[in-house]
């Protein structure tokens, strides 16, 4: 985590550097200690244990809470608890978990009396723009509405900023940027996009930078993580990979990582696009073979695996 000099703060998950806050707030000193009252971050604690990787997010998610709790208790003591606004900003390519971690993200503020709904409203360029002057602002305006209580996760967010000065895209970045003042502790502004995109998109309005004190960069996933993500996908559709289909899985996704750009290469989304596709297969395979043992139903074999377009096979 890196605090920049604007206020900001930066935080990489997955790294391997730790600090003193995260030292001493560990899973367990919390939930033991205090197992009542903390009984929304054990719950959370759980729900982000069912994700892959991501470690440093997870106990970043565990400071955010330790800050609102140590804030609440301030301010019932009489003193300065000032409310800071909850605006994000998530980098990082597509299928990186950029939206479950938002997801996450609005129960723990819920659960914390944060936000009063917790729910989330997904939008992209196409839900906030619209066609005529004044047309964009009433769109945006009714989005930030329906988002009242909640988190606003824009994805793809830099492509507000593409159509030049002429284009109705300024004008919703400007109406987020004023509705991120009026209402910054009525609702939570995630936007999510690529790492250098978003750090261009940031230049476009100088009141944007300064209102996102919490900045995520959300890492690729390594070949063995997307292939326990991959275990998992299955498991909980009961699912197996042959030991050969295991094999020939591995191989693609080095050969994926290797050769697609990351843009091309979408990484759990990847994951999950090719095994849908490969169950698919699967049932073709069944059908045509008249085979249907309880190990020829869970089993996903070598010939079963389908690497579509913008795939290495």
């Amino acid at each position: 985590m890196r605090m920049n000099n604007n206020g900001q703060i930066s935080i990489v998950l997955n790294s391997q550097k730790r600090n003193s806050v995260r030292d001493t707030l560990k899973p367990d000193s919390i939930s033991q200690s205090f197992p009542q009252e903390h009984v929304a971050l054990k719950e959370i604690e759980d729900e982000l244990g069912s994700l892959v990787g991501m470690e440093e997010m997870k106990k970043m998610v565990k400071e955010i809470y330790a800050w609102i709790y140590v804030n609440k208790k301030r301010e019932a003591m009489g003193l300065k608890a000032g409310k800071q606004a909850l605006h994000m900003m998530f980098k990082g390519n597509p299928g990186t978990g950029k939206t479950t971690v938002a997801r996450i993200i609005g129960k723990l503020f819920l659960k914390m009396n944060v936000l009063s709904k917790g729910h989330l409203i997904e939008a992209e360029r196409a839900d906030l723009v619209g066609e005529y002057i004044g047309h964009t602002a009433q769109k945006t305006r009714d989005l930030i509405k329906k988002s009242l209580g909640g988190i606003l996760f824009i994805d793809e967010a830099y492509s507000l900023g593409r159509g030049g000065e002429k284009d109705f895209g300024k004008e919703a970045i400007d109406t987020l940027v004023k509705h991120m003042e009026d209402k910054q502790h009525e609702f939570i502004l995630i936007l999510a996009g690529y790492s250098k995109e978003m750090d261009h998109f940031l230049t476009l309005n100088p009141g944007l930078q300064s209102r996102f004190p919490l900045v995520f960069h959300f890492p690729d996933y390594s070949v063995e993580q997307l292939m326990e993500i991959g275990k998992r996908m299955l498991e909980e559709k009961q699912y197996v990979l042959s030991s050969d289909a295991e094999r020939k899985m591995r191989d693609h996704l080095y050969a994926a990582k290797n050769t697609l750009s990351p843009m091309a290469f979408s990484n759990g989304r990847h994951v999950r696009n090719v095994l849908e596709k490969s169950i698919r297969t699967q049932a073709m395979r069944l059908l045509m073979e008249n085979c249907y043992s309880r190990n020829d139903l869970i089993t996903i074999r070598s010939n079963d695996l389908v690497f579509g377009k913008n795939t290495v096979d």
